[in-house]
Formats: structure tokens, C-alpha cells, sequence
């Protein structure tokens, strides 16, 4: 079965004056029509899957293709531009995904990651000493706590002089941006690259213990990767390991800000922020426009048919508000019994590598602030706070509070 009517654009805008919610259409959408084509900014055309059971099962499907290469993948408005040069293994298929996954996978295992807990408590904490030295001033959470923890911390593991973090900040800025032209990501990314060239360069001579320094003594010196796959592997989690989480501390700390109740249950029981933890990413998702697909085969899913050469956007905030999933789905539920089953990290082979790190700093982060600062309230209101409509990862641009 296909689809003749004319494409619709993919939508991006969340709800006028709800902020926190996905953008209207996809609840339409998955209700009525789950399975769409969309228009792209370029002109070209994907289709939109809504439904939590058919993402996953697109997900999952190693016939769906998440190599940027590969004859028609949807990549329009996609972080990075059109250039694919050391597109770093995300954007790579088995079996040289897995070869590459597999050379980090143990840097980023629960164990290891919690191991790192008491360290990323000491930064949270020097952070918070930090704001309580400002009491009674306006402070931007995000400036001050939301993106510093998670660039500290990926600094530190990749080995990264954290003074340069106003450097990956900006360019990340610019390449996550859905607005800016084509020539100035493509400069972002030449730039990046530049200087991740030049880092790995100099941790050649002189490798660290840090995740850089192991691939380039284990991997790159036995002939496994290049030095420009190891400049790649840097690209990647450099701009992955801060940029989502920050915008997940913003949004969940601004979520929690506005609902006292939940705000004072966790206090009474930390126990439970573990779980807090899983329902706000269930909530939020802050990629609201992926990850995408191309069909290699064809796919029949939900009883249409998926050519190959096809492009395909999973519209994962509107696997999260599945209301067939989740009872109640647009309402946080911090003691939510099955929130842990969002596809908030992805699902499949893709998924998040990252996942365990996010886990623990969002787990400090907002455990700390609920302690710290029991009164701690947004200085403005609601419709002052900028969100970030205008790019692929959402959340805040700043947060301004006061207690």
C-alpha cells in the first residue's frame, strides 16, 4: 500500500504556549495516520513514522540503513550539512559499525560510567558552590550548571583541554542549528575538524589515559584506524557527549521547577530519581526530528510498502507519547512503572552508546539541585524562557532562576 497525497512539511514546531510537548501534528499523525510522507527542506520526500511499534521495528531492522551515503537517505536539515567525509560510525552500517562501536563500547559501560559517579558529584557540587555564592542574582542554569557538567565531563574522558570548550560550544551551535545556511555549517564542521585534527595530532606524541589516548596507542598504532577516524571519533563524542545532555539537565530542571509536587516527592525520596530520570527523558526527547533512515530492501511496515532507496524520519518523541505504551502519556508521571522502555537513546544497533554516562550525570545533576536548592524557581515566565525551536537538538537556549 503507498500513500498519493501530496506531502505534508515534517513537523517541527512543538504546541503554541506547551513547550514541553512534541509538536501537535505527530499525536494527529499517529492516531490517523502513522506511517506519512513529509517533505523535506530541500524539496525531496521521507516517510514519517509515529507509532511507537512500527519505530521500533524500524529501528531494529538492519535492512533500514543509517549510512549518510547510501543512495537515497533523507538528509536534508540533518546536523553537518551534505559533506560525509569521516562521517564517524553512527552514520555507518555493519560490519564496519560494529567494528568501530565496538573499539569504544567499553569506555562508556555501566560499570566504568559508574565508577565516574563520585567524580561527576564533585563538579555538580563545586558548580552549585558556585551559584549559592550568586544568591539573590538571576542565574542562567543553563550557562552555569546545565552545560558545563556534561562538557567537563566529556572533556575530561576524551582528554580535551576543557579551556577550549567555548571553541566545540560554538561550532556545535552552529552545526545542531536547523537555520543556518548550508556554507556556514559546512565552515563549522571544516573548522571542527580542524582543530580536532590538530588535538589528535598533538595526543599522537603524546598520548594521555583518556579515550583519544587509547585509540590512538590500541587501534591507530596497530593499523586499525586512521588518524583521521580517530579525529572522527572525537567529533562524534565531543558534540554528543555535552550538547543532549545539557539540554536534558535545562528541560528536566525547568519540568521540575514547575511541578512542586513531583519536585518535593523526590526530595522526600531520592530513591526514586533514578526512575524520575527515565520518565523525564520519555517526556522530553529532545531529538525531535529523527533519527533517520534509507531502506535498502523492500519493507513492508504497518501495511505500506517501503521501497528501497526510500528515506525514513521516526518521529521518536511521538514513540514516547504512545498513548498504547504509556497510560496517561503526556502527563509526567515520575513513578511511571514502565517509563525505562522509552526509545529516547534509540533502539536497535544505534543505540545511544552514551546512554549510562547520560544516565549518571542527569541522575547528579538533578538529585543535587532538588537538595540544594529546595526553592529554586524560573525568573521569568514561561513564555520569556527561549527554547530551542531553531535546532535538531531541543531544549533551552537559557534558563534564567533565582531561589
Amino acid at each position: 500500500m503507498t500513500l498519493s497525497t501530496a506531502p505534508a512539511p515534517l513537523p517541527v514546531e512543538p504546541p503554541s504556549g506547551c513547550p514541553f510537548d512534541p509538536p501537535a501534528a505527530l499525536g494527529t499523525l499517529r492516531t490517523e495516520q502513522p506511517i506519512s510522507k513529509v517533505s523535506l527542506p530541500d524539496g525531496s520526500w521521507a516517510w514519517l513514522a509515529t507509532r511507537y511499534a512500527d519505530i521500533r521495528a524500524i529501528l531494529g531492522d538492519t535492512r533500514f540503513s543509517s549510512d549518510t551515503t547510501v543512495h537515497g537517505y533523507p538528509l536534508s536539515g540533518m546536523t553537518g550539512g551534505t559533506n560525509t567525509d569521516n562521517r564517524g560510525f553512527i552514520r555507518r552500517d555493519p560490519p564496519e559499525h560494529t567494528r568501530l562501536r565496538r573499539m569504544v563500547t567499553r569506555e562508556f559501560m555501566v560499570k566504568r560510567v559508574e565508577a565516574l559517579r563520585p567524580e561527576i558529584q564533585r563538579i555538580t557540587d563545586e558548580l552549585c558552590d558556585a551559584m549559592e555564592r550568586r544568591a539573590g542574582q538571576d542565574v542562567d542554569l543553563v550557562e552555569e550548571l546545565a552545560l558545563p557538567v556534561p562538557s567537563l565531563v566529556i572533556s575530561l574522558l576524551l582528554g580535551v583541554p576543557y579551556d577550549d570548550h567555548d571553541i566545540f560550544q560554538r561550532l556545535t551551535g552552529t552545526l545542531l542549528s536547523r537555520t543556518v545556511p548550508d556554507g556556514e555549517r559546512e565552515a563549522a564542521l571544516l573548522e571542527l575538524r580542524d582543530y580536532l585534527d590538530r588535538l589528535v595530532t598533538a595526543k599522537e606524541a603524546d598520548p594521555g589515559d583518556d579515550i583519544l589516548g587509547r585509540l590512538i596507542v590500541e587501534q591507530q598504532r596497530t593499523g586499525e584506524i586512521t588518524h583521521d577516524e580517530v579525529a572522527a571519533f572525537a567529533a562524534l563524542l565531543l558534540i554528543a557527549g555535552h550538547e543532549t545532555t545539557a539540554n536534558m539537565i535545562g528541560l528536566s530542571a525547568l519540568t521540575l521547577m514547575r511541578d512542586a509536587e513531583s519536585a518535593e516527592r523526590l526530595r522526600q525520596e531520592p530513591a526514586l530519581i533514578r526512575g524520575a530520570v527515565e520518565e523525564l527523558l520519555r517526556f522530553h526527547s529532545i531529538i525531535r526530528n529523527g533519527p533517520r533512515r534509507v531502506a535498502t530492501a523492500d519493507i513492508e511496515i504497518d501495511g505500506h510498502l517501503i521501497r528501497a532507496g526510500e528515506g525514513v524520519v521516526v518521529a521518536v518523541p511521538s514513540a514516547n507519547r504512545d498513548e498504547s505504551v504509556f497510560a496517561d502519556a503526556d502527563r509526567l508521571d515520575v513513578c511511571r512503572p514502565n517509563a525505562q522502555h522509552h526509545v529516547a537513546f534509540g533502539y536497535g544497533i544505534h543505540q545511544c552508546l552514551g546512554q549510562a554516562l547520560a544516565r549518571v550525570e542527569l541522575q547528579v545533576v538533578i538529585g543535587t539541585l532538588l537538595r540544594r536548592f529546595p526553592t529554586l524557581r524560573p525568573a521569568v515566565p514561561l513564555e520569556k524562557i527561549p527554547f530551542r525551536t531553531d535546532m535538531s537538538i531541543y531544549g533551552c537556549h537559557a534558563l534564567p532562576v533565582t531561589w
